[in-house]
């Protein structure tokens, strides 16, 4: 997001899920200090705004897409960028970075008979990589919305995401999750992804103070001990963030703050690897492996 948490998936898919996507190519963990909120950071777009269109300009089938024409950064590698720190979309088993959005990207690797590289940095810095041609892609829970949709190019959604809000469970600051009890909070996020674009445009809340991390398990640090009033995030991370509190948190009930649609983000006019990679997903809804990837994933219970 990297880190800009049942589970609903678009097309096919039946389980919910809810949001929040990293740097350098050398870079393997992120700074978990809070970022101070910034008058650029704040002046984001309205994602409530009309949906945008991320369908390649024709459909193509898996038996029609000619692949062959796909070039990579590296000869023989697919480069996913991704931030380590959102699962069950991305989280690292032991020294090796897993998740749904990862076994995303070795499918699309083997589509292409590529060998899947993975490169963990922060949210922020591996959308600015991929347009940058430093990675060829990044699967990191990456929202669209129009200003991104300006700079590079989207697959397919590949899943439904919920944003929900986490309170410290012994005393919250909050008791429903509505935008109106935002106001005059000071709420954390994931630095760069919706749910920071989303709580720091005005049309939708009025936050005291956005508090940005890199890294939720230091706003969850901060959360419990009431440095911050909530942490607004994807619903399946959330869920994993709460499960792993030993129920310090909780995720307050009601509807969702707003729903919000996940796709692989690559480089601006990159049509061939953008083809290629909506094979692959739809490949995996209509097979149903979408689903299981996803189950395989999702401990929280």
């Amino acid at each position: 997001m990297k880190k800009w948490t049942a589970v609903l998936l678009a097309g096919v898919m039946a389980l919910s899920m809810t949001a929040c996507g990293s740097n350098s190519d050398s870079t393997t963990g992120a700074d978990t200090t809070a970022a101070p909120a910034t008058e650029a950071a704040t002046t984001a777009a309205d994602t409530t705004a009309a949906p945008v269109d991320t369908t390649a300009a024709a459909d193509t089938t898996a038996a029609e897409a000619d692949l062959s024409n796909v070039k990579t950064v590296s000869e023989g590698k697919l480069i996913v960028g991704t931030e380590a720190g959102f699962a069950p979309y991305e989280y690292l088993s032991g020294d090796q970075v897993v998740g749904v959005d990862m076994d995303i990207a070795k499918a699309i690797a083997d589509k292409l008979g590529l060998e899947l590289e993975i490169q963990n940095m922060d949210f922020d810095g591996a959308l600015a990589a991929v347009q940058q041609g430093k990675v060829d892609l990044v699967a990191a829970g990456v929202s669209v919305d129009p200003d991104r949709a300006k700079v590079m190019d989207f697959s397919d959604n590949y899943v439904d995401s919920t944003e929900v809000v986490v309170v410290n469970a012994a005393s919250p600051a909050l008791s429903e999750p509505t935008a109106d009890a935002l106001k005059d909070k000071t709420v954390g996020v994931q630095q760069g992804n919706i749910a920071d674009l989303w709580v720091s445009n005005a049309d939708n809340a009025s936050p005291k103070e956005v508090v940005r991390y890199t890294k939720f398990a230091q706003a969850a640090e901060d959360l419990k001990n009431s440095k911050i009033d909530c942490i607004v995030m994807d619903e399946l991370p959330a869920k994993e963030l709460v499960e792993s509190s030993n129920g310090a948190l909780q995720i307050l009930e009601g509807d969702p703050l707003f729903v919000d649609q996940y796709a692989i983000a690559v480089q601006k006019g990159n049509a061939d690897l953008q083809t290629a990679i909506n094979v692959v997903i739809k490949e995996l809804k209509d097979t149903g492996k979408l689903d299981e990837i996803i189950a395989s994933h999702s401990t929280a219970k």
